[in-house]
Formats: C-alpha cells, structure tokens, sequence
C-alpha cells in the first residue's frame, strides 16, 4: 500500500516513517506521497510551469502608499528641501516648442502637486527644462525626477500626436538650492530663452556639474 493509496493520516504516517528508512526506501516512500491526489489525502507539490510567476511593478500608486505610511511615522518632522533639476529631451532634440511650452511647463507643476512637491519655477527651451521644487522628506531626488518625467512623457505622448515618440533624457541633474538662493534660481530659470543665445545646453549643463563639485565622464552625460 503506497501512499497514493492513502488517506491523508496514511500518507503522514508514510513521511513519518520516511526518516526511519534507508535512503532508497524512503525516497519511493516521499515520491509516492507527492502523487496523492488533493480529496482526501496529503498533497506535497504541484507542478511549476516556468514563467507563470505574475510580476506585479512597482507603480506610483504602491508608492504614494508607501509615501503616506512613511510620512505618518515621521510625526514631528520638519524639513526645507528644494531641488533644481535640469534634464533635456532624449538626444537633445528639439520637441519643445514655443507654441507648446507653456503647456508643458503648466503640466510638469500639476504633476509636482500630484505628488506633494510645490513647483517654484518650470521653465526652459526646446531641448531641455528646469524645475526648481521644493520636496517632502519622503521623496528623494530620484523619485522626484521620476513622477516629474515620466507623468509628463505621457502625457506630451497623448497630447501633441506629432511627438507619439517624445521622450525626456535617461538620467537627469539635480542640485540642492539654499532658501537664500531661491530668487536668484527662480529668475535663472524666467532668462532661460535670454540665456541661451549665447550658451548651448551641453555648455549650460557642464558649468553646473563643474560648479557643484561633481564628477563626470563626458562620453556618458548625454541620454
């Protein structure tokens, strides 16, 4: 009588005496018990199909969950953050139009107070942005530049179909602005047309990352 055969009791009794046995036997004895049908007897494995694992992502609903439990065990913190953050569009090219920028830039804020940032400034050209936010303590920089670039990717897909393949740049700059500085930023960012007369965006962008202190292989800075 083998454990196929059994109710559930007999098949425990089987695995029990399994530890008893030597190697051979008990190993008939455990690959029988894992046949035993489901009614009525002790089931031990079922089948595994590669690839039927469901993958759930990571969404930004899942982490505005997360962002709210942190932010309820974070009682009694205070925090001043403001970012500045300058990405371009994918190859630097020109998407952006004056006709449209204005859109943009009035989209990209509603997608800061979406996600709990106040925006103090969106502006920018054709092939690239400036946004100067001020942040919870909950988000960090990269999740920042995340909602901000990928809910307005989005949407510029969906709302100008001439740009169905627009994309923003891979990675993105971010620099910390003192409360002091935040004038001084905000009308940076209001020049920007003015100020790229004279300076290209690799230009602009290369004085920041110099001007920070930051580290950089050129062959890799431009998505």
């Amino acid at each position: 009588m083998n454990a196929a055969s059994m109710p559930c009791s007999g098949a425990l009794r089987c695995l029990m005496s399994a530890a008893s046995m030597p190697c051979s036997g008990a190993l008939r004895c455990l690959m029988s018990a894992a046949s035993v049908p489901r009614s009525g007897a002790l089931s031990l494995a079922r089948s595994f199909k590669a690839g039927s694992i469901t993958r759930h992502p990571f969404d930004t609903s899942r982490q505005r969950r997360l962002n709210q439990a942190l932010e309820d065990s974070m009682a009694n913190t205070y925090t001043s953050l403001h970012y500045h953050l300058i990405f371009s569009t994918r190859n630097r090219v020109k998407h952006i139009s004056q006709e449209i920028e204005a859109r943009v830039w009035a989209y990209i804020g509603g997608v800061a107070r979406a996600h709990k940032m106040t925006a103090l400034e969106i502006g920018g050209v054709e092939d690239h942005i400036h946004a100067l936010v001020t942040a919870p303590a909950t988000l960090s920089p990269s999740q920042v530049a995340q909602f901000l670039k990928g809910d307005s990717s989005k949407w510029i897909r969906k709302e100008f179909p001439a740009l169905h393949d627009f994309g923003w740049q891979d990675g993105y700059g971010g620099f910390t602005v003192s409360k002091s500085n935040l004038t001084a930023v905000v009308r940076y960012i209001q020049s920007q047309r003015e100020h790229h007369r004279k300076k290209t965006f690799q230009e602009e962008y290369l004085e920041f990352l110099a001007r920070y202190g930051i580290e950089y292989d050129e062959r890799f800075v431009w998505g």
